[in-house]
């Protein structure tokens, strides 16, 4: 369970915040002095801190170096008035997360808390590489032994300790990602900052912002000056997902930094200086985008120097199993399941399944498998209808009807509540994906409440992934007063 530590001097602020944060999966606790925080960060290892600029005892930004040194890849967030954002601006170049002014949107700090615990909990989980599934279910690895799976190893090997550009290339779900923490936890640059960004997630207007940051006034809704991914990401590495989708502006930049490790802010004229490592992946062709003007080429050959291939499932033969029985143990552990395994019938449908989302799909399958199951066995029974026999129907409406025919056939007692559960786990990982996480656009996509949504993902034991957390939103619409 993440634990985040709050340190505020405002007792109304300490409250207010946590209990907007606390929840079922999270821990919350409170300082009121910097010397007090500090004690509490060394005592309590909290996953992610909230720190306030105006300490009585010691300023925001001498706690910050302190907490660093103790802890290197501990997120911090900073929150301070509009009067102090230089302080904050200069923590963020020190490797702060992020800095919200007051006052504080909730909504906005809620999210933001969620992803400084998915990114702690990337940089602390060891991620391991190669053969069987580990014992300790505590750390995440790259599964596999056939002859494609072999290389990959052996390309991380090689290529993490030099000090390089690296392209991953591979279809949606094959586990670009993991290859990249792989990669970053065996370089040199290991005591560095991780930083992950979708280029696809983000839309093109803002992702140049993102990645290099702004000046205010530079365009409409830019009130203050942010600190990019890049300069966040200075020492460390910075890994770019679908690279492929960046405007051709965006490109003309990350080239001129892969050149030079130099860029400007959106709407500014000072040169930054940065040193990262650039890890980026995509699941489109490059050449071909090269060859239709929607990819510069100097770019490509840039990144094209050192690339790392990952096959799809389809092609890794004798993986699926292996993979099942991580998968298994995975879910046991986060949901609370005392599955053993699966059997031979439910494995052979398995592994003749195509898998088009590849291991991700095969991950989702299994936790659905996992939760379906009656007795610690999974069952051809406990797999999606789609999976379970023939070819894939493209009727939803007949995979409900092979659902709910399959529940009056084993006498599932409660089927409504089963088929409706049912069909929400389906909808609601499929969109929460879709949109990689994020809930407020899952909850538009939806049409339903944040609360509704919440309530729901609890409902499914799938709030318990970090990627899906939520807040009440009845308490998000809240603003703290400006205290310093």
């Amino acid at each position: 369970m993440p634990k985040l530590l709050i340190i505020d001097d405002e007792p109304g602020i300490l409250y207010s915040l946590k209990a907007a944060l606390e929840s079922d999966d999270t821990v919350v606790v409170t300082a009121p002095t910097a010397k007090l925080g500090l004690a509490a960060a060394t005592r309590e290892k909290p996953d992610a801190v909230i720190l306030d600029v105006r300490l009585p005892d010691m300023s925001g930004l001498d706690a910050f170096v302190h907490i660093r040194e103790s802890d290197p890849h501990l997120p911090v967030v900073i929150i301070t008035a509009h009067g102090n954002t230089d302080t904050a601006i200069e923590a963020m170049k020190r490797g702060a997360f992020e800095y919200l002014l007051k006052p504080v949107d909730l909504h906005q700090l809620d999210e933001v808390i969620g992803k400084a615990f998915e990114l702690r909990r990337i940089q602390s989980t060891p991620t391991l590489i190669g053969g069987e599934a580990p014992q300790d279910t505590n750390t995440d690895q790259i599964v596999g032994r056939c002859p494609a799976m072999l290389e990959v190893y052996k390309l991380i090997g090689r290529i993490a300790p030099q000090d390089v550009t690296v392209l991953i290339l591979g279809e949606s779900g094959t586990g670009k990602e993991l290859v990249a923490r792989a990669l970053y936890q065996h370089s040199a640059r290991a005591d560095g900052p991780f930083v992950a960004i979708n280029c696809a997630a983000i839309p093109d207007a803002l992702l140049e912002s993102e990645l290099f940051g702004h000046e205010r006034g530079s365009f409409t809704g830019a009130d203050r000056k942010r600190i990019g991914k890049f300069e966040q990401a200075h020492g460390g590495t910075i890994f770019m997902d679908e690279i492929g989708d960046m405007s051709p502006a965006t490109q003309a930049k990350v080239l001129r930094l892969l050149q030079d490790q130099r860029f400007e802010r959106v709407g500014g004229n000072e040169t930054i200086e940065t040193n990262v490592r650039v890890v980026a992946a995509t699941n489109q062709n490059l050449a071909a985008l090269v060859a239709a003007g929607k990819f510069r080429e100097d770019l490509f050959y840039r990144l094209n120097s050192f690339t790392i291939p990952l096959p799809p499932l389809r092609e890794r033969t004798g993986d699926v199993g292996l993979l099942v029985n991580y998968f298994i143990t995975a879910t046991n552990r986060k949901l609370g399941k005392h599955v053993r395994g699966v059997d031979p019938e439910a494995l052979a449908a398995l592994e003749a399944h195509h898998w088009p989302g590849n291991v991700r799909e095969l991950e989702n399958t299994v936790r659905f498998a996992v939760v379906q199951a009656v007795g610690e066995v999974i069952t051809l029974d406990a797999l999606p209808a789609s999976i379970r026999g023939g070819p894939c129907r493209p009727s939803s409406t007949l995979d409900l009807q092979a659902l709910i025919a399959d529940f009056l056939r084993v006498g599932t007692p409660d089927i409504y509540r089963q088929v409706t559960q049912s069909v929400d786990r389906v909808l609601l990982t499929a969109v929460l994906d879709h949109v990689h996480g994020n809930q407020k656009q899952a909850s538009d996509l939806l049409g339903i409440s944040r609360t509704t949504l919440r309530a729901k993902l609890q409902s499914l034991n799938l709030g318990v992934e970090k990627q899906l957390r939520s807040s009440d939103p009845g308490v998000v619409s809240m603003e703290l007063p400006i205290q310093e």
